[in-house]
């Protein structure tokens, strides 16, 4: 959102030319997932792609939300985790997927996104996030309601037994990084993934 169309394409195909076909998907903060065997003209509408085929990348797109990247040998995917996301268990149902497809030990890939200290939230919002995810619960400085959403979805991923490596930065603290947050109308952070 707020970028030109013709850069987005430009990037879009510098990642093409560095890694091979990508395929993107149109993110609305649900928990429907698309397991995809080729690329599609179309991005399909999801916040989640698995694919079990070599070669073919897997995006997803986030500002602060947070680029979940889970590879096996045999099966990959790309998972955008928000705050609804979270609580849709959006990680959960793609991790049951994989398994489905064959995907023995999985391992996840968290990107960089808004930490707990900052991604400050209503009352109402906070406590609703608490209900399914009690590990959540964060604080601002200024000791507000605050949500931490990579806590709350490392601990789903070691539930289901998950392995994996977080980046700790920050999207609205790193100026290096896009944040919604911080910037409003802004660019978005790739996370890719293939086998």
């Amino acid at each position: 959102m707020g970028d030109e169309p013709t850069r987005v394409l430009k990037n879009r195909e510098s990642l093409t030319n560095a890694i091979g076909p990508i395929q993107f998907m149109n993110q609305v903060h649900g928990d429907a997932f698309v397991v995809t065997q080729s690329i599609s003209d179309i991005d399909p509408t999801c916040d989640a792609l698995i694919t079990d085929i070599p070669g073919l990348a897997l995006a997803v797109l986030v500002a602060d939300c947070i680029p979940l990247l889970l590879s096996s040998t045999t099966v990959v995917a790309a998972v955008h985790v928000g705050r609804k996301g979270l609580t849709n268990s959006i990680a959960r149902k793609v991790i049951k997927e994989m398994r489905g497809l064959g995907a023995d030990k999985i391992h996840a890939h968290m990107g960089p996104s808004i930490c707990g200290a900052c991604y400050e939230v209503s009352p109402e919002i906070f406590d609703e996030v608490l209900r399914s995810h009690p590990l959540a619960a964060a604080q601002t400085k200024n000791s507000t309601p605050a949500l931490d959403l990579p806590k709350a979805l490392i601990g789903d991923l070691v539930s289901e037994g998950i392995t994996y490596e977080a980046v700790p930065e920050c999207t609205l603290e790193n100026n290096h990084l896009f944040s919604y947050r911080r910037q409003k109308n802004t660019g978005r952070n790739a996370g890719v993934v293939w086998l």
